[in-house]
């Protein structure tokens, strides 16, 4: 696992279309899918990292809250399959069937989709306005396992609250983390870089430290 950050694609960048198959339902989902819903969330997700393993029933809940307020969701898996098997379209089905998945989970085979969304980590996370411009990208919450930060979803929740109400998203916005995706032999984008990992690893300890520190500091002062 190499922990690596959301590349944090510029904000007002249009939704880049993709023709993929649910893995559930067997349908192919593009654009045009959601064109009836206010925003759409377009999450890159998989079967096998503990980060999504952390946060896949918020996920889920996401889905049931916003089922009927405008919002469509695509969650996609762009891993090799072939070197990580748990990731394979057929264990993907399982955990959406198990989760109860209100949208539907796509296999990005040859993982262009995800290069097209510069999407890096699982999960990364990006959510489009009615124009189908850019105006999330980053954090589901600032829980990660092992920081006894309950899971919430409050980034994304805020932000989505805020498209389907005509409202400004705050452009304050923290990248998502986890590990990276995995991108089969010789077909790494540009992007992927050991700069990248080195920031997500400094990001995940700063994260796990900075509350103990904080607490100690607090302590001490106190005592």
């Amino acid at each position: 696992m190499a922990l690596t950050p959301s590349t944090m694609l510029e904000l007002g960048t249009p939704a880049v279309d993709f023709q993929l198959v649910d893995v559930v339902s067997g349908k192919t989902i593009s654009l045009a899918t959601f064109s009836n819903c206010k925003a759409l969330l377009v999450m890159f997700i998989c079967q096998h990292c503990p980060f999504v393993q952390h946060v896949k029933h918020e996920l889920a809940r996401i889905g049931r809250d916003y089922a009927s307020k405008g919002l469509g969701i695509v969650a996609i898996s762009a891993n090799d399959a072939h070197r990580y098997p748990q990731d394979a379209p057929e264990n993907l089905k399982a955990m959406a069937e198990e989760l109860q998945f209100n949208f539907p989970l796509c296999y990005d085979r040859t993982q262009s989709t995800a290069k097209a969304y510069t999407a890096a980590c699982t999960p990364d996370f990006f959510l489009f306005n009615a124009e189908r411009k850019l105006v999330y990208r980053g954090q589901l919450d600032s829980s990660r396992p092992g920081n006894n930060v309950p899971v919430s979803g409050c980034d994304l929740r805020a932000a989505i609250d805020a498209v389907l109400t005509d409202q400004p998203v705050n452009p304050d916005q923290k990248p998502s983390i986890g590990c990276n995706i995995k991108w089969k032999p010789g077909n790494e984008p540009d992007y992927y870089t050991g700069a990248s990992r080195r920031q997500g690893i400094f990001n995940f300890i700063n994260d796990q430290l900075k509350p103990r520190f904080q607490s100690l500091f607090r302590t001490t002062t106190q005592g």
